[in-house]
């Protein structure tokens, strides 16, 4: 076990912020914490760096409870949102800059460790201001997994890059952490880096982890329909509990987990895009409202005869108003009672 977070609650005054957040994290995986601006996984990361007091609860890192150590002494690396270089430190000083206690070879043989696996060779004696973004961000990596730290913690690091760069570094930043056999936690409100990124993803709404799990279970199986909603393309139609399933606009459709339900009972469905395919021998018929274009496949926004509007992707050039059979093909649904 690499760390174990339990119970944990932060306050600031008579707000809390953090309620009773929990999660254990292995060693080698990744994990993103995911929410909206101000639901408190900024606040979760620092409390697991030291930069906060939790009010309850416990932080632990391999056995070692961390709630009155020190922040210097938690052997826990930190990536700033805007990387936190020293602008009057070239690369290789920046990346040795938490080495300073360690032998001088030890030292050189670490930075150029670093250097290496980091693709910044060519660029050991240029300063900050002489870097791109991406490579700033890869030589704060660098320096946070230089003292080999137990664990690393990341601050929203790309969201400064333009999109098409923060996948290509996510990916990057992902193996160099799986190289290294390092534990990581990164917060971002960017669902695609944490689909990249992450063996494990906490969703945290209003201070409250209502989900832990990777992201296929995340994407298929969500704990509650804002969820539901949050994570990925999808939309939620109206259903009624069936002996075989769930009746929707789409048919009669396979359920995930009716034992809790009543025949009768109202609820909401969700369906992604994937879910749906178009078959012109279909019973059910929809009309195009919108359409997306991704580049390779558009996105639509369809609507059935009782009104429910879901999306579905296509290759295939719709026209607004069009109608055509559409068929559901996914797995069991999953459904929310209203």
């Amino acid at each position: 076990m690499t760390l174990h977070v339990q119970d944990l609650s932060v306050a600031f005054g008579d707000k809390t912020v953090l309620h009773h957040f929990g999660f254990t994290l292995e060693q080698g995986e990744t994990a993103c914490l995911l929410g909206h601006s101000g639901c408190g996984k900024t606040t979760a990361l620092r409390a697991i760096a030291g930069f906060e007091t939790p009010t309850t609860g416990s932080i632990s890192l391999h056995g070692r409870l961390l709630n009155d150590v020190p922040a210097h002494q938690r052997q826990i690396g930190m990536v700033f949102q805007d990387y936190a270089l020293f602008p009057h430190l070239n690369v290789a000083d920046n990346i040795a800059f938490g080495l300073h206690r360690r032998p001088r070879s030890e030292r050189q043989q670490r930075v150029a460790e670093l250097l290496a696996l980091t693709g910044l060779e060519a660029q050991a004696k240029q300063y900050p201001h002489q870097l791109s973004g991406g490579q700033q961000q890869r030589v704060a990596l660098a320096r946070a997994l230089a003292p080999k730290p137990d664990l690393i913690l990341l601050d929203e690091p790309f969201s400064n890059l333009d999109a098409d760069l923060r996948t290509r570094l996510s990916k990057e930043v992902r193996q160099l952490l799986k190289q290294q056999n390092t534990a990581a936690i990164m917060v971002t409100h960017d669902q695609q880096e944490a689909f990249v990124m992450a063996d494990k993803i906490g969703v945290i709404k209003q201070g409250r982890l209502v989900q832990w799990s990777d992201p296929y279970t995340l994407y298929r199986q969500p704990a509650d329909a804002e969820t539901a909603c949050f994570i990925g393309s999808g939309a939620l139609i109206s259903g009624q509990v069936a002996d075989q399933g769930v009746q929707t606009g789409l048919g009669l459709l396979p359920a995930a987990d009716t034992t809790a339900l009543t025949p009768g009972q109202a609820v909401r469905v969700l369906i992604r895009p994937d879910d749906i395919v178009f078959d012109p021998s279909a019973a059910e018929q929809a009309e195009v409202m919108e359409q997306d274009f991704k580049g390779g496949h558009f996105l639509y926004t369809l609507r059935l005869a009782d009104g429910s509007l879901f999306p579905a992707h296509s290759a295939e050039h719709l026209t607004i108003g069009q109608r055509l059979g559409v068929r559901y093909r996914g797995a069991a649904a999953v459904c929310f009672l209203i």
